[in-house]
């Protein structure tokens, strides 16, 4: 049997309310949708994982409004977006801005956690980006998602995303100098 289509599982959950197919999206979605969320919470788990589910159930009552000129995960990816900038906004999370004054880990000697402390220097430096630039960049280099998809998720003009994307590669650039290869 082939699985159904977002676009099919939608349409049963706005006609009927048909809680397995939500359930089905829940399961094919939030794995990565969760995943996105801690990195854009600065590997906060418990606060991605209430936003996901905030943005689960604010889907599932907001599904009639899904018009389909987006990819569902897109759509998804928007509520989460507004979520997390509201949560940021509100509660001025001291999270968030106490990761500003942790500094970037220096290069440790050991080739074997050499991969390992490039990943959490490349989280830290992400975490302390503007929250778009943090968005953008997470979705254009972990989801691979197109300019263009970002755009929509992130109700921006294309032109700005390309400026957020690209200041944002230098602030990561700036960053993680210690890393640079042709200094070796």
């Amino acid at each position: 049997m082939t699985a159904l289509s977002d676009k099919v599982l939608v349409g049963r959950v706005q006609r009927i309310k048909c809680q397995s197919s939500f359930n089905t999206l829940v399961l094919r979605h939030q794995s990565q949708l969760r995943y996105s969320l801690r990195q854009m919470t600065g590997w906060n788990e418990s606060l991605a994982d209430d936003l996901a589910q905030e943005t689960f159930i604010k889907a599932y009552l907001s599904i009639a409004t899904y018009r389909g000129t987006a990819k569902f995960s897109s759509w998804l990816y928007r509520i989460a977006y507004n979520l997390m900038t509201s949560h940021f906004r509100l509660k001025k999370n001291k999270e968030v801005s106490g990761l500003e004054n942790r500094e970037i880990s220096t290069r440790s000697a050991d080739s074997a956690s050499h991969s390992i402390d490039l990943h959490r220097d490349l989280a830290r430096a992400m975490s302390v980006l503007p929250i778009k630039q943090r968005m953008a960049l997470h979705l254009s280099l972990h989801r691979d998602l197109t300019q263009n998809e970002i755009s929509i998720i992130m109700e921006l003009p294309l032109g700005t995303v390309k400026t957020v994307i690209n200041r944002g590669k230098l602030a990561l650039r700036e960053s993680l100098d210690s890393w640079n290869i042709e200094e070796r």
